[in-house]
């Protein structure tokens, strides 16, 4: 069953700063917990565009697999989509908005994910997918949180949405 996770999180900087942090394939190791073994497979720089193709190694439970990503949309300063071309989800949609807010930038992150295996999938997803994807947004909120600085301005920084989106 195909699923959407949503997150939003406010950085108490301009979005002009916070993008390109975000827009830079290095950075995603910063964002990623060391127990998923996050590796970039293709030489940097990598030139951040529409149509680029970016290869990286996991860890997903212990079993290392190879993730292909296409930069689908790439809108500087404003939001940019990767989809995964080939790795461990059946779906695989990450679209990273960057919204201009009142001392700072709201960070709103959208995936749409299905995982393989029908039925036996959709298990697994339930007992082990959707926790530890939980998990790693956690630990990006908290990376993000130490490189840019936290805000309580808004309270609760992020807010989460796990949804079944109904399409099979």
């Amino acid at each position: 069953m195909r699923r959407k996770l949503e997150r939003e999180q406010f950085v108490p900087r301009p979005r002009a700063e916070v993008f390109p942090f975000f827009a830079d394939a290095a950075n995603p190791e910063r964002l990623t917990p060391t127990s998923l073994r996050f590796q970039i497979e293709t030489a940097l720089p990598i030139d951040m565009r529409a149509g680029a193709l970016i290869d990286y190694k996991i860890a997903l439970f212990g079993i290392g697999l190879h993730w292909r990503t296409l930069i689908e949309v790439f809108e500087p300063e404003v939001r940019f989509v990767d989809v995964q071309l080939k790795g461990p989800y059946r779906l695989w949609r990450h679209t990273h908005e960057f919204i201009e807010a009142p001392g700072g930038t709201l960070l709103r992150d959208s995936v749409e994910y299905e995982v393989p295996f029908g039925p036996l999938g959709d298990l697994a997803r339930l007992l082990f997918v959707d926790r530890q994807l939980a998990s790693i947004f956690a630990f990006r909120q908290r990376a993000i949180e130490a490189i840019f600085g936290s805000s309580d301005r808004r309270g609760d920084a992020s807010s989460r949405r796990t949804s079944a989106t109904g399409q099979a």
